[in-house]
């Protein structure tokens, strides 16, 4: 099992953004919907072992945490308008702090970073990080930030996080995605 969360800092937490303008209304919801498709979509099928979780941070309705399951999700083609339009149909819901099913394999709850964090033990995707290329044996979590940088917050309560890089270069959270995995595929093909 593979778990990806990717904080939204401006993420919409509210069903009433325009899928034709993610980027801007939504608060670069089009970033979060790559990364879901980056973690799940493999050609001609999806990978049932991952996990997403996107913190939306935006809006007056913060925080929430909607999750995208492999194993159960039903509805998702590789586009962003398909995921925005499962993330849209989520926050329409009225939820607590249980997670509340809004179509088949997607998810949502109120609550932000600092609850997941207490629920999965976390390594942080960072530039700055030890390189993959180098690492004996990987956590099954990994956290990213979306089009920002990690907050002062969010740099405090990761701080205690091992921290990995995918190369020397700062790449997009959905290209960080696609390497780490296509890592994890080359090191641990047929062991599983």
């Amino acid at each position: 099992m593979t778990i990806f969360a990717i904080i939204g800092h401006l993420a919409a937490t509210t069903g009433g953004f325009n899928l034709n303008d993610m980027p801007g209304g939504a608060g670069r919801m089009d970033v979060l919907c790559r990364s879901v498709n980056a973690s799940l979509f493999l050609s001609h099928d999806l990978r049932r072992d991952v996990t997403v979780y996107l913190v939306l941070l935006g809006g007056t309705d913060a925080p929430k945490t909607i999750l995208f399951s492999g194993e159960k999700i039903r509805s998702l083609n590789p586009d962003e308008r398909s995921a925005g339009a499962l993330i849209k149909k989520a926050l329409e819901l009225p939820v607590g702090e249980e997670f509340r099913e809004s179509t088949r394999g997607v998810y949502v709850r109120r609550g932000g970073l600092s609850r997941l964090l207490g629920e999965h033990a976390f390594a942080v995707l960072d530039e700055g990080g030890e390189d993959v290329s180098s690492v004996a044996s990987f956590p099954e979590a990994f956290l990213l930030s979306d089009h920002l940088n990690f907050t002062s917050e969010e740099l405090d309560l990761t701080k205690n996080c091992h921290k990995y890089s995918v190369g020397p270069k700062i790449l997009h959270a959905d290209h960080t995605i696609t390497v780490l995995l296509n890592v994890l595929d080359r090191r641990f093909i047929g062991q599983g």
